[in-house]
């Protein structure tokens, strides 16, 4: 048998779903028979699945050693170049201006060379970070961007942070804008969209439209102000209301005004030589409404990339 104590960051989440971050050799399934025979108990009880755990109870497994044992890519990160650009840090949370070129989390390639694992190798060189002392919890990236974006993305630095501002995010309390150019002069010069978004499983793209063209179609929302026009390129201000992928370049190419750059919304009539979107992620702002807890200083906070133009030219090295 082995004995498992929650801890600060294991609180506060459901039992099963616990065992699966700390175990990931356990599958669901196998997690949830287990619990329901009896073979990993709570407090020494038989409990369900959706039993939220709270600081220092205690976890029995009656299970083979093979499936409980370390996970031997939990230290993957150390492969990752921890040098990070840092617009913002405290002891909770962690913002950094990713590079164009570094995929947020491992993709289709496998590579251990992400922002995540950038963020995980500063972080542990720091003792900010110690995977051989947390049972469940890892730093927890708070939302995506694109691979060839730039701009700013928030890192949770423990399970309480991560869990308030994911909250915050879907409640919209927490807003994101962009700078980005665009063909042609963009009119009226300040305008929220709302239209559909819609995957294709075939082309792995995003389709927006007036209507919704299947049951999975969903709302989506962009807001933009013209920032200034000239030689028949735009910069706008986009407020992300909603996060879809994709979002700001297939919306903004439906109104026909694709980004400079871009390769995959866009018609042929605007293809250029540039090597990737003009798009950077350059403000957050934490505007929230109701009680955050620990966070609550952040409310009113805004953290932000001066200067965003400079980084809308693929070529230039930073």
């Amino acid at each position: 048998m082995t004995e498992v104590i929650i801890k600060t960051n294991d609180a506060d989440q459901r039992f099963d779903r616990f065992l699966r971050k700390a175990y990931p050799k356990l599958s669901l399934s196998k997690i949830q028979k287990l619990i329901r025979t009896g073979r990993i108990k709570l407090n020494g009880k038989k409990v369900k699945n959706d039993q939220r755990l709270i600081l220092n109870d205690k976890i029995q497994l009656y299970v083979s050693l093979e499936y409980i044992s370390a996970n031997p890519n939990t230290k993957d990160f150390k492969l990752s170049n921890p040098n990070i650009n840092i617009v913002y840090e405290d002891e909770n949370l962690l913002v950094v201006n990713k590079p164009r070129g570094v995929v947020v989390h491992i993709d289709e390639s496998k590579t251990p060379r992400t922002l995540i694992n950038q963020i995980l190798h500063y972080l542990y060189l720091k003792h900010a970070y110690d995977p051989d002392a947390e049972q469940s919890f890892v730093p927890t990236l708070l939302h995506r961007i694109d691979m060839n974006t730039v701009g700013l993305v928030m890192c949770a630095k423990n399970a309480a942070t991560a869990r308030i501002l994911m909250e915050k995010i879907k409640q919209h309390e927490v807003d994101k804008y962009y700078w980005c150019k665009v063909y042609g002069k963009v009119q009226p010069p300040h305008r929220i969209l709302k239209d559909y978004w819609t995957r294709s499983e075939i082309s792995k793209t995003f389709t927006i439209t007036k209507n919704p063209i299947k049951a999975s179609s969903a709302l989506v929302v962009t807001e933009y102000q013209l920032i200034k026009y000239q030689n028949g390129i735009s910069t706008l201000e986009i407020k992300l209301v909603t996060g879809k992928t994709h979002q700001i370049r297939a919306h903004l190419n439906f109104i026909g005004h694709p980004l400079l750059g871009e390769k995959k919304y866009t018609t042929s009539s605007f293809k250029d030589t540039y090597p990737s979107q003009y798009l950077i992620a350059y403000k957050i702002t934490f505007n929230f409404k109701s009680d955050a807890g620990i966070l609550n200083y952040l409310k009113g906070k805004t953290i932000k990339i001066d200067h965003p133009e400079k980084y809308l030219y693929p070529l230039l090295s930073y």
